[in-house]
């Protein structure tokens, strides 16, 4: 049985933060870190104290994670970045409560004593000879220390207090993972017992040495289990200061999901169960698994669910006729065709989920800035009538290409979602044959592909990948009147004119012209052949010759001797499949070299100290003869590292014999820059991270970790279902005077229910014998098989 953990974190907005800069405002970005390591981080937003950022992230995570911290930046341009203020969330806390947390949090300040991270290696053991009680303790090493020094290490040395007895070791210079190898021995003194305190310190000729993080032990620990191992280093205990708002608030959104997934054979009753919910008549399904399920999911849990689910039947093969059950459900139900696909019905949720220079312009006379006008423009001032015309020019200047992109991008369109759309635009029309509803079937697919799509990308295009950073206030309105424009095209022009928004009347004669090209590119867009989808692979969402990721890095080889330089990296194009990691060039270039994943042991971040370059990744291969070999890569941001350190890690996730430990130094001038050990060889000084990913629509497909988590749903409803379905003796009666069923629809529903209920049990059985054999391994310990 497998353990999975991933945590998703919604980073919604700010408010109410201090000025940092010269303006009177600040540019505000977040960071998001997991146990110190940088997970995320958002866009900066330009000239807000109260910034919106809205971005979401999914990382899974080894279920031992102990912290999740939210650190508020101001980026300047000009030297390092101002930290305003951070939020620590403990592990405890996320699961306090299991709908996770969603609240606005004050930003407490950063006390650098606090910031500590990494872990030490001790082994102690208490001796009694002639003179007394003895403690003898082995500082062996440190890893993963926070950096300190302007060079991005730190002198370390330790400190161990037992009692009124101390001792330290030699300090270690500019490293981050130091090897002491140094056995300390203390004598106890009369008193009480004490407990044991090792404190980690950085060492500074000037000024007084920097805290890098403690361990303690009680007397009792002492006493019957003398500490031996890897520690994780804590602060000094302190209640953590409150600001009392005057650093601002950040409201986030957090929740952690642990479960445990039982082998696929305990899934197949509910699989077969969700399998066959669609292929009945689903205008008139009340008790499938699905039906039940729409019914007992709340608003703010059925997106996760829609993405389960379409996942679980594209794997299938089915995701067709998933959607397409989905929709008719829908359909049917709906009697005014305005509102047809309008609320975040599992239908709507479930086809999302399918799916997924700057100049001046403003038509709005409330918004219009004509005083800005003086100031790009060397003819002064315009009047609030050029505005118009002036901006009326570059709308449609803009809008023109869009479209164009737009009507000319069916190839492009996957063909499982044109089938998709095929049968949409089909159940649509025989719902609402009548002549005044002919739109219905075009608005239909327009809602999703132009409301739900290309409006969203074009009003926030960060989010959707494509760009780097939020848009600028200015530019942000700019796309905010496109998207508009977009959406009033998608609407075929039905609302022109019926809203508040009359200023964009000038706007709405190219519009009108644009909804013919529209209606006839949803036409091209359903024109398609087949019924299902064919070739989709079971176990992974892309075939593993299909690219995963691909975009320009900077790279370099590991050189057998010598002093690198920064200037061994070159620009080169480089794709990721299922099967190999390429590089040329440029995308033009027919590939010159490729690395199987299947050789791949290791992806990790490498310290900036190594080459004094940010962001820079390393892959370490095996070959034939068992040698390691190393690749650096280099990011343009921290981002773009998390993503490519996701896909690489997703993507060598089944490889046999992967590294417990490497380097994130490099070796340079005869010596590992991290742990200065001399030797090449030497093993690895800091742990790896492969089970430390981001989510991502392009993941491997799961069906067990997907019907544990339709199972998971269900059973929040179980106790709704007997109540409605099975435990009144009246049912029969109060069922058939409610919704008019003739009792053979109530038996039906009644022995469908009864099957639902009966897998649920199953399964609840399954995960009751699972945990007892965990249990019955954990309490043998290490005397057991």
């Amino acid at each position: 049985m497998a353990k999975s953990s991933s945590l998703n974190v919604r980073v919604v907005e700010g408010r109410a933060l201090p000025a940092k800069d010269v303006s009177g405002s600040s540019d505000p970005y977040c960071l998001v870190k997991v146990d110190d390591e940088v997970v995320a981080r958002t866009a900066t937003v330009w000239r807000s104290l109260g910034p919106f950022w809205g971005e979401e992230y999914t990382v899974h995570l080894p279920l031992d994670f102990h912290q999740l911290a939210f650190y508020v930046l101001d980026e300047d341009t000009v030297g390092h970045d101002d930290i305003i203020g951070k939020i620590s969330l403990s592990r405890e806390a996320i699961t306090a409560d299991p709908r996770g947390i969603d609240s606005w949090i004050n930003l407490s300040r950063v006390d650098p004593d606090a910031e500590v991270q990494g872990e030490i290696c001790l082994s102690v053991q208490m001796l009694e000879d002639g003179q007394g009680r003895c403690l003898r303790c082995h500082v062996l090493q440190a890893r993963d220390l926070a950096p300190r020094d302007i060079s991005g290490t730190s002198d370390p040395f330790a400190r161990v207090f037992w009692g009124s007895q101390s001792l330290e070791t030699s300090t270690i210079k500019k490293t981050r993972f130091p090897h002491w190898d140094e056995v300390l021995e203390l004598r106890e003194m009369p008193g009480a017992p004490s407990p044991l305190r090792v404190e980690l310190w950085d060492w500074d000729m000037v000024g007084k040495n920097d805290f890098l993080g403690m361990v303690e032990f009680s007397p009792k620990t002492l006493q019957q289990k003398p500490p031996k191992g890897w520690f994780r280093l804590l602060p000094f205990p302190r209640a953590e200061e409150d600001s009392g708002g005057n650093l601002g608030a950040l409201r986030v959104k957090v929740r952690l999901i642990e479960d445990r997934v039982l082998p696929s054979q305990c899934y197949q009753p509910l699989m077969e169960l969700l399998m066959e919910s669609v292929q009945g008549p689903a205008e008139e399904d009340t008790a499938s698994p699905l039906a039940l399920l729409e019914e007992l999911t709340l608003g703010d849990c059925r997106q996760d669910l829609a993405t389960k689910l379409v996942k679980l039947f594209l794997g299938r093969g089915l995701a067709g006729r998933f959607l397409d059950y989905l929709t008719r459900r829908e359909v049917a139900r709906t009697m005014d065709p305005n509102t047809l696909f309008r609320s975040n019905s599992l239908a709507s949720k479930s086809m999302e989920q399918f799916m997924k220079e700057k100049k001046y312009m403003e038509l709005d006379p409330c918004k219009m800035d004509l005083g800005r006008t003086r100031r790009i423009s060397f003819k002064g001032a315009l009047s609030e009538e050029q505005m118009r015309e002036t901006s009326l020019g570059l709308l449609t200047g803009y809008l023109g290409p869009i479209v164009d992109a737009i009507v000319g991008s069916v190839g492009r369109c996957p063909p499982a979602m044109r089938l998709a759309f095929k049968q949409l635009h089909r159940r649509v029309e025989e719902r609402f044959p009548q002549a005044e509803h002919q739109d219905v079937k075009y608005l239909a697919i327009s809602g999703f592909l132009f409301l739900r799509f290309f409006a969203p990308a074009i009003l926030t295009p960060k989010l959707f990948d494509l760009r780097d950073q939020h848009a600028d206030p200015q530019t942000s309105r700019s796309l905010l009147l496109l998207a508009k424009a977009v959406q009033s095209i998608g609407n075929l022009g039905q609302q022109l004119g019926q809203g508040k928004e009359l200023w964009m009347a000038p706007l709405h004669p190219f519009l009108l012209q644009c909804v013919s090209r529209v209606r006839d590119f949803l036409d091209r867009l359903v024109d398609v052949d087949g019924d299902e989808e064919a070739g989709v692979p079971a176990r992974a969402l892309f075939p593993p010759s299909a690219i995963v990721r691909e975009g320009y890095l900077l790279k370099r080889k590991e050189e057998p001797a010598g002093l690198a330089t920064r200037f061994a990296f070159k620009k080169r194009y480089v794709w990721l499949s299922g099967e190999t990691l390429s590089f040329s060039k440029s995308p033009e270039w027919q590939m010159c070299h490729s690395i199987p994943v299947s050789h791949i042991r290791a992806v990790e971040r490498v310290d900036e100290g190594a080459f004094q370059l940010p962001h820079v990744m390393q892959v370490v291969t095996q070959d034939g003869t068992g040698a390691l070999h190393t690749t650096y890569l280099q990011c343009k941001n921290v981002n773009e590292l998390n993503q490519w350190l996701s896909a690489l890690r997703k993507a060598s996730a089944p490889n046999p014999n992967k590294l417990a430990a490497c380097h994130p130094g490099a070796f340079r001038s005869a010596r590992w820059t991290c742990c200065l050990q001399a030797e090449r060889s030497a093993a690895g000084c800091s742990r790896t991270h492969s089970a430390v990913t981001l989510g991502d629509w392009s993941d491997p497909l799961d069906p067990d970790a997907e019907a544990q988590t339709v199972y998971r749903q269900l059973l929040l409803g179980r106790d709704q279902l007997r109540l409605k379905l099975l435990e009144d003796s009246n049912m029969d009666t109060t069922l058939e005077a409610d919704t008019g069923a003739c009792p053979e629809v109530l038996a039906r529903q009644r022995a469908a229910t009864a099957r639902l209920l009966e897998v649920l049990a199953d399964l609840d059985r399954a995960h009751e014998e699972f945990q007892q054999q965990e249990r019955g391994k954990a309490a043998l310990g290490p005397l057991g098989p």
